[in-house]
């Protein structure tokens, strides 16, 4: 049976909230891609971001992590974790400046919103950050293991939507992130870590993690000896490197602890606005980490939509698609996370029917303010493909 796009949110487009501040025709820049909803950045991690198309700059210097509604002392009073506020963008709700002038065109946002990705958090606060088995902290990566990254995450999402109001959420990082890491002129590809070695260099040992090893039976030392002891001998598989019992252990606790933690999202996220349409950038690979997290061994993720990350070509894309049908379940969506590159030297009408015919209902379009005229006309070309698709007898 050959698939169709659903009519309902089918094509979803990325922007922050500088994209529109200052800029009279961004507005009407989005409208004319043609998607069906915007996914606006509420929390976002630090980054250096183009904005080509802007009037009045070429650059935005996010400097670090930021809460894009207004953050209530009342509400993080005596938290370690308190989400910090953007100096690069004037005005007191940058999210909620951005949300209005895109209600007010006719399209639905959804609050794009990355959980545990945050430097200056984790620099200021170490010991709640990821430690691989040699010790090293990555300061951009809370752990969600910590009860602590757990509570400021829910509470996180809880006033992005009781502040903000959307009608939907794009949870980013909702899980561990590991040694991948893009920023600070990141030099790590010349190490030519296979990604057997980037999986247990991702495995963490801070204290909350090394509590639910023992949990668990697994002895936290014995296997931050092993891990080390296998790293620098490449082998093929985390079951070769620890062996078959040991690594299934460890797989259990890791995928039930971002189970875990992406439950406690969810269920916040329909506490604090019944209904709310629910997308998460998911990975079906059990050992993953970063932007896409996993959701290997959890049918019952609660997600409404789950974004495949696969945007190196149209095999990558086909191949994560494919991988994720089955945690799918029943009523979960489908969505291609697309960048310009995605295309792999296709059209964009035949990159939509591969990727329907693999599985997707929904194309994430990354990222509107980001590309110049040129990737603009690409997206309008996918979303006009997509209308074209689910409009089909």
């Amino acid at each position: 049976m050959t698939r169709s796009v659903p009519a309902a949110g089918a094509t979803t487009g990325y922007v922050y909230p500088w994209d529109l501040a200052g800029d009279p025709a961004a507005v009407d820049r989005i409208v004319a891609t043609g998607v069906d909803t915007v996914a606006l950045a509420a929390a976002y991690h630090a980054t250096r971001a183009p904005t080509p198309l802007h009037p009045q700059h070429r650059l935005v210097n996010a400097t670090h992590a930021a809460c894009y509604v207004p953050v209530r002392p009342a509400v993080w009073h005596g938290r370690r974790l308190t989400p910090l506020t953007p100096a690069w963008i004037n005005g007191p709700d940058p999210f909620g400046s951005a949300s209005t002038a895109l209600t007010e065109a006719g399209l639905p946002v959804h609050a794009w919103t990355v959980l545990t990705h945050n430097t200056a958090l984790g620099t200021a606060n170490p010991d709640l950050t990821v430690h691989n088995a040699y010790g090293d902290t990555y300061p951009y990566a809370l752990c969600p293991a910590a009860e602590e990254v757990a509570d400021y995450a829910e509470t996180l999402l809880t006033e992005i939507i009781r502040l903000g109001q959307p009608t939907g959420i794009v949870l980013e990082a909702c899980g561990p992130l590991g040694v991948d890491h893009i920023g600070h002129h990141d030099k790590t590809e010349l190490a030519r870590w296979t990604p057997t070695q980037r999986q247990l260099l991702s495995l963490c040992f801070c204290t909350a993690c090394r509590h639910r090893y023992h949990r668990a039976g697994i002895d936290s030392d014995r296997l931050a000896t092993e891990v080390r002891a296998t790293c620098t001998a490449a082998p093929q598989t985390v079951e070769e490197a620890l062996g078959a019992s040991t690594a299934d252990a460890l797989r259990t606790v890791r995928t039930s602890l971002t189970a875990a933690f992406r439950r406690r999202m969810v269920t916040a996220a329909r506490a604090a606005r019944p209904g709310i349409h629910v997308a998460l950038h998911a990975d079906a690979e059990p050992w993953a980490t970063g932007p896409f997290a996993t959701v290997a061994d959890d049918p019952g993720h609660g997600a409404d939509t789950l974004v495949a990350g696969g945007w190196e070509g149209p095999e990558h894309s086909q191949g994560a698609l494919g991988a994720l049908a089955p945690p799918a379940g029943g009523r979960a969506r489908l969505a291609a996370f697309l960048q310009p590159r995605t295309l792999g030297g296709i059209s964009p009408e035949q990159l939509v029917d591969l990727l329907v015919e693999s599985g997707a209902s929904q194309l994430h379009l990354y990222h509107l303010g980001l590309v110049p005229q040129a990737g603009l006309d690409l997206f309008s070309r996918l979303t006009g493909a997509a209308r074209g698709r689910r409009s089909a007898p």
